[in-house]
């Protein structure tokens, strides 16, 4: 992209006051370098990364970091280091280019009229610097129009700038009002919405998107998808960047179907009170529509501007009621990242990475920043990651306590075993049988090993499993215009996500009701409503699944899906599956003693470990996946524990035949004894 002559003319005064800034730059760097001296070579044992530079002549560098020296560094990059030939530490500089924020503000003046065809909105802008686009406002909440864009200076003559341009509100909430305008100084525009093919829509403003003063440079950046996963109405897709603190620019998902709209939203991994959470990063609309009568126009691509946490994102894709999105690739951008030095002497230097524990270096030269940006970029290219030489491995999270603190576990009703393979950093996916015995916010659990705690970090995720119950027809023949299944669960109080489920019927409209009973203090079943939907299956539909989301946990290992047939034949349902989310254990562990992992401790409190002040570093290193053995029983749960779900009834009726009992019992003991009769 080019700066327009104006925009040119603007920077160049800019440009020259950075030259002279950064000549006076090196002039004190140069001079602080002499009053430094030589501070001698420091021990750099526990970088674990080495990258050369050959440095022919003095004289400020300025490289583009690649990504795998982005990757091997910490994310904030305070574990980068630059030593000369010698081994002594140089002072550096990090510049991360980033968009300045563009001005946005409502147009100057703002007219429409209506004509039989056509809305014709006229705009002063109220700019004299280049814009870039022109969003609108409207208060209707459903359609679609093509809009022509045309571009004046004095209102007069009238230059077409664009053509067919969709824009679009949808009933989900999905909308796209900018339209796109060349770059370029215009005082006047005229905005023409075709209302030949659908009713005219009220416009009520505008407003004026201002273009970059600057252009920021970006690079391609490779994203591998590493997962997907198709859940009801939602695609989530794992993208793998091989690096963390990458200054993501712009994603680019290619998709091949010819018409659709899709929010798109960005996730990353984060702690939050010694739990892993999902945070939202961005959301977007992304879309290929076309207004009748015009070419489809296609908008797959979305603006970022952030700093990519980790090196795995998800991108999560809504799909509603639509069949998903085949997507194959994903593009990205990224903002270079600069390292400035200057070198005393010519010669080989080298780039230190991959030290978690180091903190970020303080040279005293963040005023020079801003002055840095008129500096050319060097063709210097570091040579490939390599191991350094002076590395001393240490272990895996060594700050990490491989024990804590002592455990009575005399409280606890159930355990099971973990197997350690390998020492390190362990991932213990929650099994069924854990998701149903432990507390629903998992309090009581406790990783256990030679009478002593092991800390956890508790990792809610979005992925799911699917579990098959055993689905039996249950239709009461007093209610034949229900159709009535009995859903039969390996365990109850599981935290269920879904029911989904098949049919082979292929046109009807049913209301679907699941529930599970229950029974209250006096014995009175009632039905405690899980969830409720309403399913609709048409020919033109091809996918055959059934989803009724579900509202909570179960209390009991038996539910109930009623259909109401109204008038209509029964439908034909089948492959009845259960979701529940995947929940895991992150800790660290060793070759050691057996670990235990104990639950069912209705009394327990929630833990809390210092591990969550390293929650980053346990979730970026390399992790074992394991499963717990079989469920061991240490002692039978209380009686309040024991009792099944929905016999509270026959709690209260005999403990109030017990009250009865012991009641006749002190009354027969106060009623005044007979006396027995006078002898003759």
């Amino acid at each position: 992209m080019k700066l327009n002559p104006t925009s040119r003319r603007l920077s160049e005064p800019f440009r020259r006051v950075q030259i002279a800034a950064t000549r006076r730059f090196i002039l004190v760097l140069s001079i602080w370098f002499s009053m430094a001296g030589d501070a001698g070579a420091a021990p750099f044992s526990d970088w674990q990364y080495r990258q050369e530079i050959q440095i022919a002549s003095q004289g400020l560098v300025k490289i583009d970091l690649p990504v795998d020296t982005l990757d091997a560094a910490q994310p904030g990059l305070a574990d980068l280091r630059v030593l000369d030939n010698t081994g002594n530490e140089v002072p550096y500089l990090i510049e991360r280019p980033r968009p300045t924020g563009k001005v946005v503000r409502d147009a100057k003046q703002f007219q429409d009229s209506l004509t039989q065809d056509f809305t014709v909105i006229a705009l002063e802008t109220g700019f004299t610097e280049p814009i870039e686009g022109v969003t609108l406002t409207t208060p209707d909440g459903s359609f679609i129009k093509a809009v022509q864009v045309e571009g004046s200076a004095d209102k007069k003559s009238w230059r077409p700038l664009a053509t067919g341009q969709p824009i679009f509100r949808q009933s989900n909430g999905f909308s796209q009002l900018h339209v796109v305008v060349p770059t370029g100084a215009w005082p006047f525009l005229r905005l023409t919405v075709d209302n030949r093919r659908s009713p005219p829509v009220p416009f009520t403003g505008a407003r004026i998107h201002a273009a970059a003063a600057e252009v920021v440079p970006s690079e391609p950046l490779k994203v591998r998808i590493t997962d997907r996963i198709e859940s009801p109405g939602e695609t989530r897709l794992t993208l793998n960047f091989d690096a963390a603190g990458i200054n993501l620019a712009e994603l680019e998902i290619e998709a091949a179907a010819p018409l659709f709209t899709r929010k798109v939203t960005l996730v990353a991994q984060e702690m939050v009170e010694n739990v892993v959470r999902e945070k939202k990063l961005a959301t977007a609309v992304i879309y290929r529509v076309a207004a009748e009568g015009q070419p489809a126009a296609a908008q797959l691509k979305f603006p970022l501007e952030l700093q990519t946490p980790a090196r795995k994102l998800l991108l999560l894709i809504q799909n509603d009621d639509s069949p998903p999105l085949q997507i194959s690739v994903v593009r990205a951008l990224r903002r270079p990242v600069y390292l400035i030095f200057l070198p005393r002497q010519s010669g080989t230097h080298s780039i230190l990475t991959g030290n978690r524990r180091a903190t970020a270096p303080r040279y005293d030269l963040a005023s020079f920043e801003s002055n840095l940006k008129a500096v050319t970029v060097s063709p210097l290219q570091l040579s490939s990651l390599a191991a350094s030489p002076d590395y001393r491995a240490t272990e895996a999270l060594p700050e990490v306590s491989a024990s804590g603190s002592a455990l009575d576990v005399s409280a606890w009703v159930c355990r099971k075993r973990v197997p350690i393979s390998r020492a390190g950093v362990q991932q213990l996916e929650l099994d069924p049988e854990v998701l149903s015995h432990a507390l629903s916010g998992f309090a009581d659990l406790r990783l256990v090993r030679d009478g002593k705690q092991l800390p956890y970090i508790l990792e809610p995720t979005s992925a799911i499993r699917a579990l098959t119950p055993t689905a039996t027809p249950a239709t009461d023949p007093k209610k034949p215009k229900l159709s009535r299944w009995s859903i039969k669960l390996p365990h109850r109080s599981l935290p269920l996500l879904r029911l989904v489920c098949e049919t082979r019927t292929p046109l009807f409209k049913r209301d679907a009701l699941l529930y599970e009973e229950v029974a209250d203090d006096r014995g009175q079943k009632y039905q405690r409503t899980l969830g409720q939907a309403s399913w609709v299956q048409t020919p033109e539909r091809k996918s055959r699944q059934l989803v009724l989301p579900l509202s909570g946990s179960t209390t009991s290992d038996t539910l109930f899906l009623e259909i109401n047939n109204e008038d209509n034949p029964p439908i034909d349902l089948e492959k009845f599956e259960l979701v529940y989310p995947v929940t895991r254990v992150l800790f660290k562990a060793a070759l050691e003693s057996p670990v235990y992992l104990y639950y069912g401790n209705h009394q327990a409190m929630p833990p809390r470990y210092d591990l969550s002040l390293v929650a980053a570093q346990m979730l970026a290193a390399d992790k074992t996946a394991i499963f717990s053995g079989g469920e061991e029983q240490l002692k039978k749960s209380s009686w309040r524990e024991q009792i099944p779900a929905g016999s509270g009834g026959v709690i209260f009726w005999a403990v109030l035949a017990l009250v009865v009992v012991v009641l006749l019992f002190v009354i027969s003991r106060l009623l005044p004894k007979s006396s027995p009769p006078p002898t003759a």
